[in-house]
């Protein structure tokens, strides 16, 4: 069986179970409770003979063995006391609840799941049937879930031209589903690089270091990791479940991939004396930062740079406000800038991530000693946004509309590179003349401006509508909030 086959074959129960009020997602983290007690089974049995630390009782057998009400009871205990667990096991069932209430539907998952041997499907097999069940997930705009997905092929292009190293490591502090980390392990892993038995091992245990704040995230990128033979059924999480931006990173590492959440404020709820939920915009004061603010992209920013060794390399998807903002954002640029090689910036088109009205960029940076001198001599800037027409369902976007990039990025030699029409030089003396630094840098005419035969069919321009008011929504939200907050 194929993984689009097994994927269909999931999925498609998850819509009877929609008629019981199961969500997409609520769904998921079922099949991901499921799917991980029948491997832990696999791998208890001979050949394997593992100790998966599954407690006697409390595992695939006992759950296999029941009908009706019993099971629907053995299953909210046996969710209970794996959520109590060390280790992997216990991050996988962290506040684990049953959300498939009708005994007979879970009885059906049970058997749907019990059906393959999964260990012996390979690894690509089961690996694409969780990620296309994490597409499917994205694509259903009502649970939100499309937040934690960047398009795999925005995501490759960045690691191409990225190019890890075996033995080195690779952090993503807001990893959401692992997509970043699962194209570096496919990089890591082609043919070509040869890999021996202990760059195989450190590939597998220790090259990858994350941080999900979302505990039901959290659990499909390790379940998704694992299944991409990344990690171990019985070692130990390699993503923290916490707030990567509270304190200093306590490891440096080579690599940063990242696209961290697009709220413009970092904030924390709590419940008030009548009960209402408030949020207070939060303030992270930390000494490795160099301006405190509550902007949640800024702080990221700053946050990977103090992540990286000395001779580390960061590529960040960030929204067009971090390239042009006053205040904070000015002198976090020019800090930036001046600490940093800043090289590279991708300007991205809309219409391609889940999030709509978002406008973003992908900037390419190497960390550099603290020396005093300024380290960025000039950035090279390509324009993927102009005259450029994206939707997520009838015109989304693909590895060849990425490919004139990486070939003008040039990985094999950045130092050496040609200007395009899209492809353009600015040198640090121009950009710190530009008003606030700014980096939000274009130069394409807009031909749709002159030109109604130049304009994109009808359900892409309705769309890029949308998207631009929602965008426009979201500032005006993010205004508001800022003059409520003392």
């Amino acid at each position: 069986m194929n993984a689009s086959t097994l994927v269909q074959k999931i999925w498609n129960f998850c819509h009877t179970l929609r008629d019981d009020g199961v969500g997409y997602g609520d769904y998921l983290e079922q099949v991901t409770y499921l799917l991980f007690l029948k491997f832990a089974h696999e791998y208890a049995e001979p050949p394997y003979n593992r100790n998966t630390q599954v407690p006697a009782g409390y595992d695939w057998l006992s759950l296999t063995s029941k009908v009706g009400e019993p099971l629907e009871a053995h299953y909210l205990k046996i969710l209970k006391r794996l959520a109590k667990e060390p280790g992997m096991l216990g991050a996988i069932f962290f506040k684990a609840e049953n959300k498939i209430q009708d005994p007979a539907k879970l009885y059906r998952l049970v058997q749907l799941i019990a059906g393959e041997q999964w260990i012996s499907l390979g690894t690509d097999i089961k690996g694409d049937m969780y990620e296309g069940l994490l597409q499917k997930n994205a694509e259903d705009t009502k649970s939100g879930a499309g937040q934690y997905f960047t398009p795999r092929v925005l995501i490759d292009a960045m690691v191409t031209c990225m190019r890890p190293e075996p033995m080195k490591t690779i952090a993503d502090p807001a990893c959401g589903t692992g997509g970043f980390f699962l194209s570096a392990h496919n990089w890591l892993s082609r043919t070509e690089n040869q890999l021996n038995k202990r760059q195989l091992a450190f590939l597998r245990d220790k090259t990858f270091y994350g941080n999900e704040i979302v505990a039901s995230t959290r659990r499909m990128c390790l379940m998704n990791l694992f299944l991409h033979n990344i990690g171990e059924l019985d070692g130990t999480p390699l993503v923290e479940r916490s707030d990567a931006l509270i304190s200093e990173p306590a490891l440096k590492v080579d690599y940063v991939l990242a696209n961290p959440p697009f709220g413009k404020k970092s904030s924390m709820s709590f419940t008030n004396a009548e009960g209402e939920e408030d949020k207070d915009a939060l303030v992270y004061e930390r000494q490795d930062f160099w301006e405190t603010t509550t902007n949640k992209q800024l702080n990221f920013l700053q946050h990977i740079v103090s992540m990286l060794k000395t001779t580390g390399k960061a590529a960040v998807v960030l929204p067009d406000n971090v390239l042009f903002e006053g205040g904070a954002g000015e002198k976090i640029r020019r800090k930036l800038l001046e600490t940093c090689d800043v090289h590279t910036v991708l300007r991205l088109p809309t219409g391609i991530f889940y999030a709509q009205g978002v406008k973003a960029n992908v900037v390419f940076f190497d960390a550099k000693p603290k020396d005093g001198q300024t380290h960025t001599q000039g950035v090279w800037f390509y324009d993927l946004r102009t005259n450029q027409h994206f939707t997520l369902k009838t015109r989304p976007m693909r590895h060849e509309d990425l490919q004139d990039f990486v070939a003008c990025y040039n990985p094999d030699n950045r130092h050496e590179r040609k200007a395009t029409d899209r492809f353009k030089y600015f040198s640090y003396a121009e950009l710190m003349a530009r008003d606030k630094a700014s980096l939000d840098i274009f130069w394409l005419k807009d031909n749709s401006l002159d030109n109604l035969e130049d304009l994109p069919p009808p359900d892409v321009l309705q769309q890029e509508i949308i998207e631009h008011l929602e965008a426009a929504l979201a500032a005006f939200r993010d205004v508001a909030a800022g003059l409520s907050t003392p």
